[in-house]
């Protein structure tokens, strides 16, 4: 409760008008420059954007050409071209496609990670594992989907057994579904 002389005080009132000015003056031009960059520009002439694919442990891509990229966002998919929109995004397992120059796609299955889009066609990927999907078996996957549920299904709930099951479980049908089997 502020006392009456408070709230009809000029002066006060003055500050927050001018705090909303400022605020509305302050939020025009990123508004305006949100509104002209909703859609990519034109690709450039190559049409090619440059992609960096980065593990702990190596370095898949630095700095290649290629026509799109992919991504399993944990929002959904997108696809990723030449002059795209820049853009953060959390990666959550599943198939990332490369497209390249010559037509031929490269697929892997990432175990999550981070896909960050620049200004000037340039993407950088970071996950902390990716296997290309022609290396993997899909009955090794099927046989450990079936173990996790098992080890799952005979977990203490709550437990970190429990926890490392389903962990377990959702990655294997992650990766059933890249190899398109169907895992319930």
């Amino acid at each position: 409760n502020l006392p009456q002389e408070t709230l009809y005080d000029p002066t006060a009132r003055d500050t927050i008008t001018m705090f909303a000015q400022l605020a509305r003056r302050a939020a025009r031009p990123a508004a305006t420059a949100a509104a002209r960059r909703q859609f990519a520009d034109a690709a450039p002439a190559s049409g090619l954007m440059k992609l960096n694919f980065n593990l702990p442990q190596e370095t898949l891509y630095d700095s290649v050409n290629v026509k799109s990229v992919v991504v399993p966002g944990a929002t959904g998919e997108y696809e990723v071209t030449a002059d795209h929109v820049p853009i953060v995004a959390e990666m959550k397992a599943g198939m990332m496609t490369i497209n390249h120059e010559d037509g031929e796609e490269e697929k892997y299955f990432v175990a999550g990670g981070f896909s960050l889009t620049h200004e000037g066609s340039t993407t950088d990927i970071v996950c902390p594992e990716a296997v290309k999907l022609d290396d993997i078996d899909a009955a090794a996957v099927t046989k450990n989907f079936e173990a996790a549920k098992t080890k799952a299904a005979a977990a203490e709930a709550g437990s970190m057994e429990a926890a490392e099951a389903m962990i377990e479980v959702e990655t294997n049908r992650s990766m059933g579904s890249a190899l398109g089997l169907s895992l319930a």
